[in-house]
């Protein structure tokens, strides 16, 4: 059970990193049955049309992500998104290790820590860099190679 609070906090993680990139690797793992939602609330997340959408989703948002007029991640939008989604994706692994409300509350401090975190990562990679994009591309890569390491961890 500790072992898959963890899980749930580091991808609430994820999520405050890259919001969309978290739910489409759990619904992914769900649909692989790496993560077994079954006779749960969350059941949808396996369903076959859930991770295409989540994916399509998470590139839209990769794509967007590198566009000068998005909002930043703690506007109100932003951050609300990162939580909620940090919530739904670490209530999937709390559900697999028996208390899916333990995982969602997990699952949303990840969020905030991800977002805060993030932010004050990448604004001193981006200045190391000198411009974000550089920065931008390795918090995407972060996520996604993250999001799948915990997703195989379920």
């Amino acid at each position: 059970m500790s072992y898959c609070i963890l899980l749930a906090f580091l991808i609430g993680f994820i999520a405050g990193l890259r919001s969309l990139t978290a739910p489409a690797v759990v619904s992914w793992a769900a649909r692989l049955g790496w993560i077994h939602l079954e006779n749960s609330p969350l059941a949808f997340l396996g369903a076959a049309i859930t991770p295409w959408i989540f994916t399509i989703l998470a590139l839209a948002e990769l794509v967007a992500d590198q566009l000068p007029t998005t909002p930043s991640r703690k506007s109100p939008l932003g951050f609300s998104a990162r939580i909620l989604m940090g919530a739904l994706s670490g209530a999937a692994f709390g559900a697999a290790g028996g208390s899916l409300a333990v995982g969602a509350i997990m699952g949303a401090l990840g969020g905030v820590a991800g977002t805060f975190g993030g932010y004050e990562a990448r604004k001193r990679l981006a200045a190391a860099f000198g411009k974000d994009q550089p920065a931008a591309f390795l918090e995407d890569a972060v996520a996604i190679a993250g999001a799948l390491l915990l997703a195989l961890q379920a």
